[in-house]
């Protein structure tokens, strides 16, 4: 790939007003002016429409309508390996308290709220796994995987690539090797004391779902002698903490039997007396068959994947939501805990709790909201888009 050239950029007003007040993402429609033929990668510089001064650097990406992804706001900045070593040590600092606490698997990076739009990186133990959304970031791998190597003191980075860019044909390859030696995939790490494994080049995303750490952990601490229903279970974070946490039984549901596989793996890492069952299917199929079978459980716990990606989805994803709450409900014994989550960026808080509300009226099922849960501490927010996940915890009756 060619150097990334710098290019001189000037917005439409509306959209230079939203960029100065913090916003990470610029749209092409929203570009007035570029002064070169541009290609991803190359470093754009805002120039204010009046005063002609920089005011934001970010990255250009050709491939997307999100077409100019910043990096920096507040004035022109060279985009260099002291600006990454930066950027990376001011993410670092934000996790060192969660660290202190049996911790050793954590966000290192969550894009756009670190100042990495379009680039997450995890840290499992000491193997960290950066994953692009954009080709955008090809050029600058080295230099961000150098600054992660010295500032989180990991042993290998390991780089993985959203479907798109792998559809792009680039010359970077999903599971390259960025920076040290990886001699085994799978991976185990510390999660307040619990232990889990992953496979960093063939599990979801990164390997492991972090950003639900601080809700496991709290199913852990009200599970002792409890039965437990964990829907959409995956590689059964939430199963390992319940069991760890005194559960009598707990019964895990997902579609993957690899997963499942691994969740009974986690499992046996950890010195557990309660039963584990796994079902592997249609989780709406097995919640229904549950039903007929008259089962019930003490905590049930709903947490499926992202149903609306786009806004064309949102209508399709709140009826998924509301069958959910109301099989969720009928499977949850009176004085037990429901907890239903939603990674679904498009659908904001209160829709999720409206669909809800709509669902236990219908019922006429007594509910008492319990709390509201978002993303642990290693996922800050810095802009409204970035937030999207949310759990609430209701009480049955």
């Amino acid at each position: 790939m060619n150097s990334p050239k710098t290019l001189a950029v000037k917005l439409r007003s509306k959209a230079e007003k939203y960029i100065k007040k913090g916003h990470p993402w610029v749209f092409s429609e929203s570009i007035e002016k570029i002064n070169k033929e541009a290609k991803s990668g190359d470093v754009a510089v805002l120039f204010g429409q009046r005063t002609n001064k920089a005011y934001a650097v970010g990255l250009f990406d050709a491939e997307s309508p999100i077409r100019i992804k910043i990096l920096h706001s507040g004035g022109g900045i060279k985009i260099d390996s002291h600006f990454f070593n930066q950027k990376v040590e001011n993410a670092f600092r934000l996790r060192q308290p969660l660290l202190e606490h049996d911790v050793d698997a954590y966000r290192l990076l969550f894009g756009e709220n670190d100042g990495f739009p379009g680039l997450i990186c995890d840290v499992y133990n000491r193997i960290a796994v950066m994953k692009i959304y954009s080709a955008a970031w090809i050029p600058y791998l080295n230099a961000v995987s150098e600054s992660i190597a010295a500032v989180a003191d990991v042993d290998a980075i390991v780089l993985r690539l959203s479907r798109n860019v792998q559809n792009l044909k680039s010359s970077v390859q999903e599971g390259r090797v960025l920076y040290g030696t990886l001699n085994n995939s799978l991976i185990t790490f510390r999660e307040y004391g619990v232990v889990f494994q992953t496979d960093v080049l063939l599990g979801h995303k990164t390997g492991f779902f972090l950003d639900h750490r601080e809700n496991r952990k709290i199913i852990g601490q009200i599970s002792k002698g409890k039965t437990v229903l964990d829907v959409f279970s995956y590689a059964g974070g939430f199963s390992v903490h319940a069991l760890c946490g005194g559960a009598k039984e707990v019964t895990g549901i997902d579609f993957s039997k690899q997963a499942l596989e691994l969740a009974k793996t986690n499992v046996q890492l950890n010195p557990t007396k309660g039963r584990h069952h796994t079902l592997d299917g249609d989780a709406f199929t097995i919640l229904k068959e549950l039903i007929q079978q008259k089962k019930k459980y003490d905590i049930v716990i709903i947490d499926p994947p992202s149903f609306a990606k786009s806004e064309k989805e949102i209508d399709v994803a709140l009826k998924k939501y509301a069958e959910l709450a109301e099989l969720g409900v009928v499977l949850t014994q009176r004085k037990g805990i429901l907890l239903l989550a939603s990674c679904s960026s498009q659908i904001s808080e209160s829709l999720f709790l409206n669909t809800h509300a709509e669902v236990f009226n219908q019922l006429e099922i007594a509910v008492s909201l319990e709390r509201i849960t978002g993303h642990d501490s290693d996922h800050p927010i810095t802009f409204p888009e970035g937030a999207y996940l949310k759990s609430v915890y209701y009480r049955i009756g």
